[in-house]
């Protein structure tokens, strides 16, 4: 029996998806009905509505313990999705809680169960910083301290924390640090707000560059990592380092809509930032911007992504059609 927090998401309802329909068994964990009904609707998405009803539900909240005992009854395998992404400065002590508590309840669950395998979806905003004269990040570069990081980078930095403990505690596990994640199904959250954001007509671009990967692909990482003699690594997951700019364009292509024209600069960020705390703090506006979410949009970050290749001999999926192959998807709802 697989374990899979986080199944209301993008990529813990894929790797429902893809067990079931590998003939294995899934128990999955949920907050809310609100968030089943997401999941269910991804299901219906990919015409796999029968497969649906082959998830075994158990409500719980990975901050709660009490919540979590009946999940993991007869487990041997747990996918760790789970997590809040914000950029937003006052979401910090949910973001913390969620990311780095939440994980550790998870592992500490996993080794008093005797779980025999421990996946972690963590991100590449947890990955070491560059040195100078360094072109790509990888998986061996060291965490600066001093260096700026988003709340967000700094609680999936500590749950990898948590997860390495759980390794020297004897708990099995293996790390994926995706890029940017692209996917249908889940527009109102995540990556998919670039898509949700450009069908709106968002005329906005910036020079940022990252690393990007399509969900299916983490998620036949993930369950081939799994299945694998393959304990304690961890691997950067990206099939292209490419700029917002070209992924925003290709979605505009894919919805036949106008290219975003007008750039942003980093100062003009600045001052979109410094005017969205105004709006906060005077007319009691909800938070739209902040200096992290800016500064990750406008960052030129390489990836490499040459371990997981030599380990597994994978094949990523180009960018740009599976951008195409997402919007089709979508365009059936």
């Amino acid at each position: 029996m697989n374990l899979i927090t986080g199944v209301t998401g993008l990529v813990g309802s894929h790797i429902a998806l893809r067990l079931i329909e590998n003939g294995e068994a899934v128990r999955a964990l949920y907050r809310t009905s609100e968030g089943i009904a997401k999941t269910k609707a991804l299901f219906d998405l990919y015409k796999k509505s029968e497969l649906f009803h082959k998830i075994q539900w158990i409500q719980g909240d990975i901050t709660v313990i009490p919540t979590l005992e009946k999940a993991f009854e007869n487990i041997e395998n747990v996918y760790h999705c789970a997590a809040f992404i914000s950029f937003d400065p006052k979401e910090e002590s949910k973001i913390r809680k969620i990311n780095i508590e939440g994980t550790a309840n998870v592992v500490n669950f996993s080794i008093e169960n005797n779980i025999k395998k421990f996946c972690f979806i963590s991100s590449i905003a947890a990955l070491g910083d560059k040195k100078p004269g360094e072109i790509y990040i990888s998986e061996t570069n060291e965490w600066n301290p001093e260096k700026p990081h988003s709340d967000y980078a700094i609680s999936k930095y500590g749950a990898e924390m948590e997860v390495w403990r759980g390794q020297n505690e004897g708990l099995n596990v293996v790390i994926l640090n995706p890029g940017v994640i692209l996917g249908p199904g889940f527009w109102e959250q995540g990556s998919g707000v670039i898509f949700n954001k450009t069908f709106a007509g968002y005329r906005l671009f910036t020079k940022g560059t990252t690393g990007f990967v399509a969900v299916i692909d983490v998620v036949a990482i993930a369950i081939l990592l799994m299945k694998k003699e393959c304990f304690g690594e961890r691997f950067v997951v990206v099939s292209e380092n490419l700029t917002f700019r070209a992924i925003q364009n290709w979605i505009s292509d894919a919805l036949n809509e106008k290219n975003p024209p007008i750039y942003i600069s980093k100062w003009v960020c600045s001052i979109a930032v410094r005017l969205d705390w105004i709006a906060s703090v005077f007319f009691f506006q909800k938070r739209r911007l902040s200096s992290d979410g800016m500064r990750s949009i406008n960052r030129k970050n390489k990836f490499s992504n040459s371990k997981i290749i030599e380990f597994t001999n994978f094949k990523f999926q180009v960018i740009k059609p599976a951008i195409e192959t997402i919007n089709a998807l979508q365009k059936q709802k």
